[in-house]
């Protein structure tokens, strides 16, 4: 990869992950068009890099705010471990729930089969964005004259629950779908924005590790001699930084449009992303 089309990734990257609009769909069409695969093991693992990024976006951005709100007691940090805990398990049942019946059936018989074959399905990618669209739209539509409601166990279930079913899927926001099933149940918008998060930054490392094993199952015994690992090195950090720079901003967008109400105004831009990434493929093909 050329530095501008590290720069390229890195920024569409840091500024749709953090937006409710699926930085993959955008990454992966971004590649497309850059004559990129990505599906290619390195460029899985390019793209989960700049996740790293705009992780630490995430924790610099929210730190003031958890530490207040989590870590001012032990009953404040003890109630929010439990809440993550049960979220991140409804995420990984129904998760690797879904990952394994895609592999084990839907792809069952083909050359190397895993879910990362769908990354690259336009098709796929345009529906995500599609049904993340409908569930803002309807989310920020939705007018409650009741108290918000509290931040519980059934609420961070429901919230995992919706996580993971983003999990196998590009194209179906993981924030916008969070955001918008809290919104549904009635929470607070600015806690749910710290929590949805606050999952996020738990959910990034286990995603980095399983793309690292994969790159080295794909490139085999001749990873190190080959200079995978170097060539990547650099490309990595380079948008590392850079999607940390874009995350930032992206962060302070989300948080004023939820606030003021223009939440829906996501999901509006996601039905028509859905259907450009359907025209754009027809023109690259």
């Amino acid at each position: 990869m050329t530095f501008l089309q590290i720069l390229i990734l890195a920024i569409v990257q840091g500024v749709c992950e953090l937006l409710p609009v699926s930085s993959s769909a955008h990454v992966i069409l971004a590649e497309k068009m850059m004559g990129l695969n990505p599906s290619a093991p390195q460029m899985t693992l390019f793209l989960v890099m700049l996740h790293t990024g705009t992780m630490f976006a995430v924790i610099v951005y929210f730190w003031k705010s958890w530490r207040e709100r989590y870590f001012s007691s032990w009953p404040a940090f003890w109630r929010i471990v439990k809440q993550v805990v049960v979220a991140t398990a409804f995420t990984g049942v129904i998760g690797l729930a879904l990952m394994l019946l895609i592999e084990r059936v839907i792809l069952r018989g083909a050359q190397h089969s895993d879910v990362e074959q769908l990354f690259g399905n336009v098709y796929i990618i345009a529906s995500g964005l599609a049904a993340a669209g409908i569930m803002i739209i309807l989310s920020g539509k939705r007018q409650s004259y009741a108290p918000p409601q509290p931040l519980d166990s059934r609420a961070s279930a429901w919230i995992g629950a919706i996580q993971g079913l983003c999990l196998p899927f590009r194209g179906f926001s993981r924030s916008g779908s969070t955001i918008s099933m809290g919104l549904f149940l009635g929470i607070d918008k600015a806690r749910l924005e710290e929590f949805s998060f606050a999952l996020a930054v738990v959910l990034t490392p286990p995603v980095i590790l399983r793309e690292v094993y994969r790159l080295v199952k794909h490139s085999g015994s001749s990873l190190a001699l080959n200079g995978t690992f170097y060539t990547l090195a650099w490309p990595s950090l380079v948008g590392m930084v850079f999607s940390f720079l874009a995350g930032l901003v992206a962060l302070k967008w989300l948080s004023q449009w939820l606030e003021h109400g223009r939440w829906h105004l996501f999901g509006y831009y996601c039905l028509f992303a859905s259907v450009a990434v359907l025209a754009i493929n027809q023109v690259l093909h």
